[in-house]
C-alpha cells in the first residue's frame, strides 16, 4: 500500500488480498479530503403534474394502474421539484428502475413508497441528491438484491422491503444485519437456489464474513500539527477493500452524559464489502483553550455575558466578579448554547441581577494544554445609594421629603372627599355604585384601554408558553380519544429528526410525562437552516410507554389543518424518547386572554402600564379559529375530551391553534377536579354526561367549545370560579349553565345556550357553530395590533 507523502493530497489506493492484512498510514499536518460528484441536466423539458398523479405543493402520488407512469414526475420548474418532500407510487406495471438521474432535482424529498409495482433495479446513485431521505418504502415489487451502497451516505429511519423476491446470497447479508429485529417484523424472506423460501433474520452463508478494521493504537493523543503512525488490520470474506477517508467530527449532542470535545478530526477507516462497512474512530490532536469573544452584557430573557471559547479538550470554564471566584446556581449560570468548529459559543446568565452583581468579569478557560482570560465591564442596575437619585440644596434637604408632603395633604384631602363627597357638587358616588351585582369581570372595576403596548412574550414569564398536543400517559382519562380508527393509516410515516439536529435554549414546564423544552431544529424546513420548535420528553420509559408514544405519534402526524399545532416528528434514537412540536410563541390563549384584559395590571408581576385590551372583533376572529379546528377534529372522528383556553395557542398576526402537551394540568391545577388516584376531570367545561357517565364524545366537545367561547369573552375567567368543584358538579347535573359575560353580544350567548343543551343530540352542530362565528367575525373586522 502505497503511503500518503508529504504535500502530495492524494490517498493512497487501495489494496487487496484474502484473510487479514496488515497497512500503514502516515499523516502529516490537517487534510481534508472531499469527492466531487459531477452533474449534467438530467431533464431538458418538464410538464406540469402528468394525468395519472396527483400533485401538490409538497407531494407526488401516482396511483392510477390504467394510466401508469414508467418513470418518476417531472414538474414545471426546479424550485418546484425541490419543495417536494414525498412521494407515492403504487400499481404502477411499467415502473422497473429507478435510475442515477431519476430524483436528481427532488433535493428536500424525505419520504419515497414505491409499491405493488414492478420495480426490479435501483441504481447505486439513485439517491445521489436526495440526502435529507429518511423513509424508503420498496414493498411488494420484483427486486432480488439490493446494494448497501444506495444509502451510504444517507441516514435512512425506516426501510421497507417486505414482499420481494431477495435472493439468499451475500450481497444481500447487509439488509439482515442492518435491519435486526425488525427483518422479522417484516417477515423478510429470500430465495434460495433450490426455490425454498427462509427467514432473512435465519440466513447464514459458508463464504460471507463481515468485515472488520482495528486501529493500532486505538486512542492517540497529540498537538496540533505534530505527526501521527497509525497501523490497521482487516479481516474478511470475500476480501474487503480498505480506503483511508478523513472527515471533521462535530458533536452537537445536547443531551450527552459525558460532553465529547466539539472540533475533534477524527479517522474512519471504511471497510467497503458487498457486506455492510465496519468503522474505527481516533482523536488526533488537541488545541489549548482561547477565548475568542467576550462581550458587553445584554438583557434577553435574562441578562446575558456572550462569549465564545475555542479549545480540544473542552476547556474549563471559572468565572471571577472583582475577582472573587463566582458560585454559580439558579440565578447566575454558564449556558452553552451552540457549538461550531473548534468553538463553544455561551453565555453567563444572570437572573434579575441587582447593583450587587455590577463589576468587573473575568473568564478564565482551562484545559490540560493551557489557559486563556478575558475581562469586561459589566452594570445590571444603580445603586440605591447612588447621588442622582436625590437633590441637596441649602442645609441637605432632599426633594423626596417635599414629594411625601404633598402625598399626604392629598391622602387627607382624599378621605375628606370620601366622606362627604356622596352628594356633593362634583358628582362622585360612594363605592357602592361602582361594583356592580351583574359584573361578571375577575375584578368589580372594569378599566377601559389607554392605548398601551401589550408585553413581549418575553416579559410574560419562562412558563408562558405550552405547545403541543398530546396526552398524560399515567392519567386515566387522556383528553383525546380516536373514535375510530380512520386516522391509523396503514401508509403513515412519522418523521425522525436526528438528535444532533435539535439543540436545547430553555426549560419551558415539566408535565407527569417529563419535561417541555424551548430548542432550535435544523435542518427541518428547507427554507431556513433552524427554525424554533418545542420539544417534549417522555419520562417514563417502559414498554406499554413506549407503544403508547409510537401510537400516538402515528395519531398526531395524520393531523393536518392550520389551526392545530404541527407536529413535526420524533427522535428516537436513545433515552430520552422525544416529540417535535410547532412553537407558538405568545403561548397558551388563557394567559393572553388575561394579559389583555381590563384587569391585566393587576395580574403582573410589577407591570405599571396597561396593555392593549381585546376588542369584540378581536375575539370573535379567535373563537371562529378554534371552532375551525374542531370542526377538522371532528371530521376526523376525533374527540378531544380537554378543550380550553389553556389547551390553545397564540402565534404571529393572533394566529390561534388547539394543541395542549399535557403541562397545564400543573399550571392550571385548579381547573381540574381529582378523582381517586390518578384521574384528573376538568368538570368546569364538562356536560352532565361526561361527569357523570364518563361519555365524551362530538358533542361533548361542543358543550366544551361553548365554554371555551364564555372564557374568551371574560378575558380568560376561570368558568364558576366562585364555586367549588362539588357545587359546581351539583349545579351542572342540575341544569344550571353560565350567566352571560358583560362584554359578550347577545348572539354569541345564544351560540353559548345552544351549545349547553342538556340532551347530547339538541345540541348545535359543529359546522354550524363555526360558520355563525365565520359571518359574525366578517361583520366585525379584525385590527391586528393587538399584539404590538
Amino acid at each position: 500500500m502505497n503511503a500518503l507523502r508529504p504535500g502530495s493530497g492524494a490517498l493512497s489506493s487501495p489494496g487487496r488480498g484474502s484473510g487479514s492484512w496488515r497497512c500503514w498510514w502516515w499523516w502529516w499536518g490537517v487534510v481534508v479530503v472531499g469527492v466531487a460528484v459531477g452533474s449534467g441536466d438530467p431533464w431538458l423539458s418538464a410538464e406540469a403534474c402528468p394525468s395519472p398523479c396527483s400533485c401538490s405543493s409538497s407531494r407526488i402520488s401516482c396511483v392510477d394502474p390504467e394510466r401508469g407512469i414508467n418513470t418518476f414526475p417531472v414538474l414545471q420548474s426546479d424550485a418546484e421539484m425541490e419543495n417536494i418532500t414525498e412521494i407515492y407510487i403504487a400499481n404502477q406495471s411499467s415502473f422497473s428502475s429507478i435510475n442515477d438521474k431519476d430524483l436528481y432535482y427532488y433535493k428536500n424529498l424525505r419520504n419515497l413508497t414505491v409499491t405493488n409495482s414492478k420495480l426490479t433495479y435501483v441504481s447505486k446513485l439513485a439517491f445521489q441528491n436526495n440526502i435529507k431521505l429518511q423513509y424508503l418504502n420498496l414493498k411488494d415489487n420484483n427486486l432480488s438484491s439490493l446494494s448497501w451502497r444506495i444509502f451510504k451516505h444517507i441516514n435512512i429511519s425506516y426501510l421497507i422491503l417486505s414482499g420481494n423476491p431477495l435472493h439468499c446470497s451475500c450481497e444481500n447479508m447487509w439488509i439482515k444485519l442492518w435491519l435486526g429485529e425488525e427483518a422479522d417484523t417484516q417477515e423478510l424472506r429470500c430465495i434460495e437456489d433450490g426455490g425454498a423460501r427462509k427467514l432473512l433474520s435465519r440466513l447464514t452463508l459458508p463464504n460471507c464474513e463481515v468485515p472488520m478494521a482495528t486501529l493500532s493504537p486505538s486512542k492517540v493523543t497529540v498537538m496540533e500539527g505534530e505527526n501521527v503512525q497509525l497501523s490497521c488490520m482487516t479481516s474478511g470474506v470475500p476480501s474487503p477493500e480498505l480506503i483511508w477517508n478523513m472527515v471533521l467530527v462535530m458533536f452537537m449532542h445536547a443531551w450527552l452524559v459525558l460532553p465529547l470535545a466539539l472540533s475533534r478530526f477524527c479517522l474512519f477507516l471504511f471497510v467497503f464489502h458487498i457486506v455492510a462497512p465496519k468503522l474505527s474512530l481516533l482523536s488526533l490532536y488537541s488545541v489549548p483553550p482561547k477565548i475568542t469573544k467576550l462581550s458587553d452584557a445584554i438583557p434577553d430573557h435574562n441578562w446575558c455575558i456572550p462569549f465564545s471559547v475555542a479549545g480540544n479538550p473542552e476547556p474549563q470554564l471559572q468565572w471571577f466578579l472583582d475577582d472573587e471566584a463566582v458560585t454559580e446556581g439558579r440565578y447566575i449560570m454558564t449556558m452553552i448554547h451552540d457549538r461550531t468548529e473548534r468553538e463553544y459559543h455561551g453565555c453567563l446568565e444572570l437572573d434579575n441581577p441587582t447593583h450587587l452583581n455590577n463589576g468587573r468579569y473575568t473568564l478564565v478557560a482551562q484545559n490540560v494544554y493551557g489557559s486563556d482570560h478575558k475581562e469586561v465591564e459589566a452594570h445590571f442596575m444603580r445603586k440605591p445609594w447612588d447621588a442622582s437619585v436625590y437633590i441637596t440644596c441649602s442645609g441637605t434637604v432632599y426633594v423626596v421629603v417635599g414629594i411625601a408632603a404633598v402625598a399626604f395633604t392629598g391622602f387627607l384631602l382624599m378621605l375628606v372627599i370620601l366622606k362627604f363627597g356622596g352628594n356633593s357638587k362634583f358628582g362622585i358616588k360612594g363605592p357602592s355604585s361602582v361594583i356592580s351585582n351583574d359584573d361578571d369581570s375577575a375584578s368589580p372595576l372594569h378599566h377601559v384601554s389607554n392605548g398601551s403596548n401589550t408585553p413581549s412574550s418575553s416579559e410574560m414569564g419562562p412558563d408562558a408558553v405550552i405547545i403541543g398536543m398530546t396526552k398524560i400517559p399515567v392519567i386515566e382519562n387522556p383528553q383525546y380519544f380516536r373514535s375510530t380508527n380512520s386516522l391509523l393509516k396503514t401508509d403513515t410515516f412519522v418523521q425522525h429528526i436526528k438528535r444532533h439536529n435539535i439543540v436545547l435554549k430553555r426549560e419551558l414546564g415539566e408535565g407527569a410525562f417529563g419535561k417541555v423544552f424551548l430548542a432550535e431544529c435544523y435542518n427541518l424546513s428547507p427554507d431556513q437552516e433552524k427554525i424554533l420548535v418545542a420539544v417534549k420528553t417522555l419520562k417514563e420509559a417502559s414498554e406499554n410507554a413506549r407503544k403508547d408514544f409510537h401510537r400516538e405519534a402515528e395519531l398526531l402526524t395524520n393531523l393536518q389543518h392550520e389551526h392545530i399545532v404541527t407536529f413535526y416528528g420524533v427522535c428516537v434514537e436513545s433515552d430520552p424518547l422525544i416529540m417535535v412540536f410547532e412553537y407558538m410563541k405568545h403561548g397558551d390563549l388563557n394567559k393572553f386572554l388575561r394579559a389583555h384584559g381590563p384587569d391585566a395590571v393587576l395580574m403582573a408581576e410589577g407591570q405599571t402600564t396597561r396593555p392593549v385590551e381585546l376588542t369584540q372583533s378581536q375575539m370573535l376572529h379567535i373563537a371562529q379559529q378554534i371552532a375551525s379546528g374542531m370542526v377538522y377534529l371532528a371530521s376526523q372522528h376525533f374527540v378531544h375530551r380537554d378543550l380550553a383556553t389553556r389547551n390553545c395557542l397564540v402565534g404571529e398576526n393572533l394566529l390561534v391553534k388547539i394543541g395542549d402537551f399535557g403541562m397545564s394540568r400543573d399550571v392550571y391545577s385548579t381547573d381540574y377536579y381529582r378523582v381517586g388516584g390518578h384521574t384528573m376531570l376538568p368538570i368546569r367545561w364538562m356536560p352532565p354526561e361526561s361527569i357523570m357517565y364518563r361519555k365524551f364524545t362530538t358533542e361533548s366537545d361542543v358543550w366544551s367549545l361553548g365554554v371555551v367561547l364564555w372564557e374568551i369573552f371574560t378575558y380568560g375567567k376561570q368558568p364558576w370560579y366562585q364555586l367549588s368543584n362539588n357545587e359546581v358538579i351539583e349545579c351542572i347535573t342540575q341544569g344550571r349553565v353560565l350567566q352571560r359575560p358583560r362584554t359578550c353580544p347577545k348572539e354569541v350567548y345564544d351560540l353559548m345556550l345552544g351549545c349547553w343543551q342538556r340532551e347530547p343530540h339538541m345540541r348545535l352542530n359543529i359546522k354550524e357553530i363555526h360558520g355563525l362565528l365565520l359571518n359574525l367575525a366578517k361583520a366585525s373586522p379584525v385590527y391586528l395590533d393587538i399584539l404590538g
